[in-house]
């Protein structure tokens, strides 16, 4: 038995708690964490739900010392972004793409599926980029 479920039964004992109480609290715990049996092989791989990237780096240029940028991104924005693209005007996607182009940013909007973001967000879990230097280190990686 697991501390935390322990302490729900002894609060429940002592009377802090009613029974309709500890039973959601027990539920709420395993929602949380289900158990698996000691004899289950483990399923696969849980989906990536962010992409992190992680900056450590030492500022050669005598500023404040150290600094750490740790950004974490729902890669259901992702997901929610193609689906609002559907919902763009056809004009509009046309002149979205002209001014991407312009900057430098070759991606039609006009054939961007659901799909594709899948399979992007699949790659994505095998990738793990690190990049170690002098001043500092980046981390790249999905979770």
């Amino acid at each position: 038995m697991n501390e935390q479920r322990r302490q729900i039964l002894e609060m429940l004992a002592e009377g802090k708690i009613t029974a309709d109480e500890a039973g959601r609290l027990i539920d709420a715990l395993e929602r949380q964490r289900p158990e698996t049996a000691p004899d289950t092989t483990p399923g696969p791989h849980p989906r990536p739900r962010y992409l992190r990237v992680v900056v450590n780096s030492t500022d050669g240029t005598g500023g404040d010392g150290a600094s750490r940028v740790n950004v974490r991104i729902p890669l259901q924005l992702l997901r929610a972004g193609v689906r609002l693209t559907s919902l763009v005007p056809p004009q509009a996607l046309t002149k979205i793409n002209t001014e991407l182009n312009r900057s430098g940013v070759p991606i039609d909007l006009t054939q961007l599926k659901q799909q594709h973001i899948e399979d992007l967000i699949e790659q994505l879990d095998g990738v793990d980029i690190d990049v170690d230097d002098i001043d500092g280190t980046v981390q790249v990686f999905c979770e």
